[in-house]
C-alpha cells in the first residue's frame, strides 16, 4: 500500500546494502523521486562506480560532495582540541561525521525544493538520533523517512534478498557480513562475530592497520607541530589537515597503532560491540595531550578533562547543533592560544608512546622541579603550606581524638516529657 505522497526526497547514500535497497523502496512506498547525496568524507576506493550504482538503483541524480576539507577544520580539530573520548576509548570517528553530512543534505534538500530526508540507519542505533537531531536543528519543515522503522526487513539476509528481487547491485554477501563505516578518521566494524563480545576479531576483519606481532621489529619516530592546538606540520613538512592525516593514517596503520575494541553504551540503552580503526587520529590525540600538558596549567588542565567528558557525550549523542557544543567550543578554543609546541612520538607494535614534547610556552621550569638544589624554591616554605591545606583534616581528627561535643549535638528533650 502506498504511504502517504511525497514528491522529492534526499536521501543519505553510502552505496551500501541499506542505502542501495531504500532507493527502489522509496520510490514504490512513497512515490518519490529520490536524490541521493554521498559526502566525501575519506572513504577512498569506496567511492568508486557510486554513481552508476545510485542512477542503476533508481535514484534521478546524485551529488557526490567532497566534504573532507570541511570534516577536518569543523569537527575533527573542534574535537581533537577538546580532548574528546566517548567512555575512554572511542575517539568519535563516526559520531561527528554524521552532522556534517545531514547538514549538507538539508542545504541540498532546499536548493532541489525536496520535502523530504531519509537515512539507512536501524532503529536500534545512535546514527538515526544524529542525523534527525541535525534535521531538527537546521530545517525541522522537513519530512523524516527512516525506512528500517517502517518497512518489513528485518536483517541483512533479507535486504539482500529485497536487492537481489530489485536488480540492486550490492557488494555485500550473506557468506561474510560486516557493518562499516570509514571516513578519514577512522574505520568501524560492528556485526557478524563481534556480536559475541567473547570473540577476538578475526585477522582479516581490519583494513587500516596491520597487526601489532607482524610491525615492523624496529620502532619508528615522527615528530608533529601544533599551533593553538591544532596540528600544522609533520616532520618537519607544513600540512594541510586533510594531508597530515592521510599521512599518519599511513604511519600508524604500518605500526599497528590505533585499534580499539569496545563494548559502549548506546544512547537508545543497549550495549553494542564495534571495533575501531583509528591510526591518525589516535597518534594526534595523543600527541595533543602531551603538549597541553606542558602548556596548561593544572586548574585549566583539569577542568578541560571535565569538560571534554560532556563534549564527549554531546557530539556521541548527536547533539552537535546545540548552543551547548558551541558555547564549550568557544571555552576550549581560549585554552588552546598557548597550546603551540612539537611533540615526538614513537610507533612500535601497536604502541603509540610520547617521547619528548617542547613548547615557547612551556609552563615546565626544570629549575622549579629539580630536586637538587636551587634558589627559587625553599622546601622549608612547604611546611607551613602543608600546616594549612590540611587544617580541616587535623581539626576533624582532634575532635573525634579528643571526644568533644558541643552542647547543641544532642538535643535536650526534657521539656517534652509528660508530667
Amino acid at each position: 500500500m502506498m504511504k502517504d505522497h511525497v514528491a522529492k526526497c534526499v536521501l543519505a547514500y553510502s552505496g551500501g546494502l541499506d542505502t542501495s535497497v531504500i532507493v527502489p523502496w522509496l520510490r514504490e512506498n512513497y512515490g518519490c523521486e529520490v536524490i541521493c547525496v554521498t559526502a566525501d568524507l575519506g572513504q577512498a576506493e569506496e567511492l568508486d562506480g557510486l554513481e552508476a550504482k545510485a542512477l542503476q538503483s533508481g535514484a534521478s541524480k546524485i551529488y557526490i560532495e567532497d566534504l573532507r576539507g570541511e570534516f577536518v577544520s569543523d569537527y575533527i580539530m573542534p574535537t581533537l582540541m577538546a580532548g574528546a573520548v566517548y567512555e575512554r576509548m572511542y575517539l568519535l570517528g563516526t559520531s561527528f561525521a554524521r552532522p556534517l553530512i545531514a547538514k549538507r543534505m538539508v542545504e541540498i534538500a532546499e536548493l532541489e525544493g525536496a520535502d523530504a530526508v531519509a537515512h539507512g540507519c536501524t532503529g536500534k542505533g545512535n546514527d538515526q538520533v544524529r542525523f534527525e537531531l541535525t534535521f531538527k536543528a537546521l530545517n525541522p519543515k522537513l519530512r523524516v523517512i527512516a525506512p528500517w522503522r517502517e518497512w518489513e526487513i528485518r536483517s541483512r539476509e533479507d535486504a539482500l534478498a529485497y536487492a537481489e528481487a530489485h536488480n540492486v547491485p550490492v557488494s555485500q554477501t550473506t557468506r561474510s557480513i560486516y557493518s562499516r563505516d570509514r571516513n578519514l578518521w577512522h574505520l568501524s566494524h560492528e556485526g557478524g562475530v563481534l556480536e559475541d563480545p567473547w570473540q577476538e576479531p578475526l585477522p582479516d576483519m581490519f583494513v587500516l592497520t596491520v597487526d601489532p606481532e607482524d610491525a615492523p621489529d624496529t620502532p619508528e619516530y615522527v615528530e608533529i607541530d601544533f599551533r593553538e592546538g591544532v596540528p600544522v606540520r609533520l616532520n618537519g613538512t607544513s600540512m594541510g589537515g586533510v594531508e597530515l592525516i592521510e599521512a599518519l593514517n599511513a604511519l600508524g596503520g604500518k605500526h599497528g597503532v590505533g585499534r580499539v575494541d569496545l563494548v559502549e553504551n548506546r544512547l537508545v540503552g543497549m550495549k553494542s560491540r564495534g571495533v575501531y580503526e583509528t591510526p591518525g587520529g589516535t597518534i594526534l590525540h595523543v600527541a595533543h595531550q602531551a603538549l597541553e600538558s606542558l602548556c596548561l596549567d593544572g586548574e585549566t588542565l583539569h577542568y578541560k578533562d571535565v569538560v571534554a567528558l560532556r563534549y564527549a557525550e554531546l557530539v556521541y549523542n548527536g547533539r552537535w547543533f546545540t548552543p551547548l557544543r558551541e558555547s564549550l567550543d568557544a571555552m576550549i578554543r581560549k585554552t588552546q592560544e598557548r597550546v603551540t609546541g612539537r611533540v615526538r612520538i614513537k610507533l612500535y607494535k601497536g604502541n603509540c608512546i610520547v617521547a619528548g614534547r617542547k613548547s615557547p610556552y612551556s609552563l615546565y621550569r626544570e629549575d622549579y622541579a629539580t630536586f637538587g638544589a636551587d634558589d627559587v624554591y625553599d622546601q622549608a616554605d612547604a611546611e607551613g603550606f602543608i600546616n594549612l591545606f590540611g587544617l580541616s583534616l587535623k581539626v576533624r581528627a582532634l575532635v573525634d581524638a579528643e571526644g568533644v561535643r558541643s552542647e547543641y549535638d544532642q538535643p535536650d528533650y526534657t521539656e517534652f516529657k509528660r508530667d
